[in-house]
């Protein structure tokens, strides 16, 4: 008798309980006004769930995902373009967040910030809120186990203690805190601006650059040919002798996967002799 009781009462308090609430829609219509996030919604949303990326999305000196892009709808970024789009989620950087707030004002429309991700953990974390926030939290997963392997494997660099220079035009250098930096120490090389106690961007002047004697210098590829002052000064002949290691500028400027494209490259450069004299051109 008590355990009819007992199950008469359970049935009702679980008639009585509200129902368990449905999972979020997967937004359908993302726009993007952040270079990075177009790289993350490339490689982990369906493409019929973007409606525009950045207009720099398919500059392959801008973006590592150009190739991917290219057949993708792109928009200027202006508030006009984002309310014609009729977007159920955008995804900005902080330096827009004000125009997005602005726009989106008294809209149903959900929004995420990506600032720029300064180490490997932050684009494991960026990974992460972008695939929970388009609906796919296991494409995000897989594609950081991907990563995870990729980095895994890699191997150090030969003889330790060895210091790079991430020289960019107008002799500007990269520094501590910044996702360049954290690369090269993945691949045990030290930086020289940390080693010269430099921010994360300052400038060295050639004779500095020489008199800090570098085991390297990380060159954006584009810098090879000479097409103005900025890049002519890289290719003085005071740093003939400091041998060069060449990634293209749209593996630095975001997180994400082309992260691991420029540590496996820079990695395959470390094992393999490089020429001391850049080649030149105009």
């Amino acid at each position: 008798m008590r355990g009819r009781r007992l199950l008469t009462i359970l049935m009702i308090a679980a008639a009585g309980a509200p129902a368990a609430a449905a999972p979020p829609r997967p937004p359908r219509r993302i726009v993007s006004l952040n270079l990075c996030a177009d790289q993350y919604l490339l490689a982990l949303a369906d493409p019929a769930q973007i409606v525009a990326l950045t207009r720099f999305a398919r500059d392959p000196n801008m973006s590592a995902a150009a190739n991917a892009a290219r057949t993708m709808p792109v928009s200027r970024g202006s508030a006009e373009d984002v309310l014609m789009l009729h977007p159920d989620l955008v995804i900005a950087s902080p330096f827009r967040r004000q125009t997005v707030t602005a726009v989106l004002a008294g809209r149903h429309v959900a929004t995420l910030d990506l600032p720029p991700a300064d180490s490997y953990a932050a684009i494991v974390t960026q990974v992460r809120q972008v695939a929970a926030a388009i609906g796919h939290r296991d494409r995000g997963e897989r594609l950081i186990r991907r990563m995870d392997t990729a980095l895994a494997r890699l191997p150090r660099a030969p003889g330790g203690g060895r210091t790079a220079a991430y020289y960019q035009r107008r002799g500007f250098l990269t520094g501590t805190g910044t996702l360049v930096d954290e690369l090269m120490q993945r691949l045990g090389l030290a930086n020289l601006a940390t080693r010269l106690g430099k921010p994360a961007l300052s400038q060295l002047s050639l004779e500095q650059m020489v008199l800090a004697r570098p085991n390297y210098l990380i060159v954006e590829s584009a810098t090879e040919r000479v097409t103005d002052q900025g890049t002519e000064m890289l290719h003085h002949p005071i740093l003939d002798g400091i041998p060069r290691l060449r990634i293209p500028e749209a593996w630095t400027v975001c997180g994400g996967p082309a992260y691991v494209l420029a540590a496996q490259s820079l990695a395959a450069q470390l094992r393999t002799p490089r020429p001391a004299v850049p080649r030149r051109g105009r």
